[in-house]
């Protein structure tokens, strides 16, 4: 069999920075791949407790830089090594004053060029799955939490790339697929053989990619090139939703990359509610933005020094926990709080929360003669530091409870034969 070298993530390939860290879906467990000098090793922390602390899980010899690592809910971390032409899964946990190791087993990657990586945490943290994708198809693979190693689940036809779960079950995929020169997110079925079904088709000719999604609430978050050809935009959608794509001007922000990487679980029935983390890198380095879609505008934040970016998750209260590391403090949790939402105001103004009108700008396909939002929060300058945000108050939302389980469609984006329950 042919070599499959290591190769970049798919976040790599797709321009979106890499995070710092990986986190479990329930925020319990972290891990990383550190170094002491030259030499890198894995490092578990644990974030659920009165105080984080983290546990190296060094092996026998020092770890190659591109070697991923992932935490399971169990406290081990699944960790993928590339030998011999072969990815190699094993299974790390403290044992004493050493590392322990059960090995999984491996996959050869058949084709040349096959690039591999682990895809982001499932729910339950259980299982772990990775995706390989070749010159024409893309594999899905079982990695940890199967019975005989690594399973072949599914073959899918094109190129993949990205990977967010849409349910609690870890049962259905979202992929964004290259086919004819477009890229369309697609579902994944893991329950019927890798079934594919199309997620996102905004427009025919536009690449549409799925960042995250919420299945409390069923939040979309989506990069776009519809509403601006040629240029990516940020959008964001809702499962069981009639109303289509929007794009609001507040996520515009000029020479500065935008990456949403955490959503406010627990908002059933409230999407438009729900706070959202974001990544912003612009000339004055990496800093936090907080957004919600029925606020209109982004409130920019000083990150913790030693912010492993990219890195976080929002509690259910509206609070956005961030693991940095630095030499006095090699294992930190910082937290911030979400600001109160900008809803409150619109409606003691009369008016609906993110509830945009004909000509309203946010709205896929309307880029023409677009302004910006008045409420706007868009400079380029960098973070300024926090306010004194008061708590998160609970808001209804204008969204009627769905009918049935299946999504309707979004817009010009359907969400057809998507199972969720």
């Amino acid at each position: 069999m042919t070599a499959c070298a290591i190769e970049p993530t798919a976040a790599d390939e797709d321009g979106t920075p890499q995070a710092g860290c990986v986190i479990t879906a329930d925020g319990a467990y972290a891990a990383r791949l550190t170094r002491d000098g030259d030499s890198w090793f894995p490092e578990r922390w644990t974030m659920d407790g009165p105080e984080p602390y983290a546990v190296p899980l060094p092996g026998n010899q020092p770890e190659e830089p591109g070697t991923e690592v992932q935490p399971m809910a169990d406290g081990r971390v699944l960790i993928r090594r590339f030998a011999d032409g072969r990815h190699n899964f094993s299974l790390l946990y403290p044992t004493g004053p050493g590392t322990g190791e059960l090995l999984l087993g491996a996959v050869e990657c058949p084709d040349e060029g096959t690039r591999l990586w682990l895809l982001p945490p499932a729910p339950g943290g259980e299982k772990a799955y990775a995706l390989a994708v070749g010159r024409r198809t893309t594999a899905v693979w079982l990695v940890a939490g199967g019975a005989f190693g690594p399973e072949h689940l599914a073959e899918i036809p094109g190129r993949c790339s990205g990977g967010v779960w849409l349910d609690r079950a870890g049962r259905m995929l979202a992929l964004d697929r290259e086919v004819g020169g477009c890229t369309k997110a697609i579902v994944v079925d893991l329950a019927r053989g890798g079934e594919v079904s199309p997620l996102l088709q905004i427009a025919a000719g536009s690449d549409d990619r799925l960042l995250l999604a919420d299945p409390d609430s069923g939040l979309l978050l989506i990069a776009s090139d519809a509403p601006s050809p040629g240029q990516e935009r940020l959008g964001w959608g809702v499962m069981g939703s009639t109303l289509p794509v929007r794009f609001p001007e507040s996520l515009r922000l000029p020479e500065c990359t935008v990456t949403p990487f955490a959503i406010q679980p627990g908002q059933v029935l409230m999407p438009e509610s729900c706070a959202v983390a974001l990544r912003i890198d612009g000339p004055l380095g990496s800093w936090v933005g907080m957004w919600r879609p029925d606020g209109r505008q982004v409130h920019h934040l000083a990150a913790p020094v030693g912010w492993l970016a990219g890195s976080g998750l929002w509690t259910r209260d509206g609070v956005l926990r961030l693991p940095y590391a630095t030499d006095e403090v090699p294992c930190g949790v910082a937290e911030l709080t979400a600001p109160e939402r900008e809803a409150r105001r619109a409606t003691a103004n009369g008016g609906t929360a993110g509830d945009a009108g004909p000509g309203d700008p946010d709205r896929g396909g309307t880029a023409a003669g677009e302004t910006p939002d008045a409420a706007s929060d868009s400079g380029t300058g960098g973070p300024s530091e926090p306010d004194s945000p008061e708590p998160v108050a609970a808001a209804e939302s204008e969204l009627e409870e769905p009918v049935a389980p299946r999504p309707v469609p979004l817009g010009k984006a359907p969400l057809g034969r998507l199972v969720t329950k």
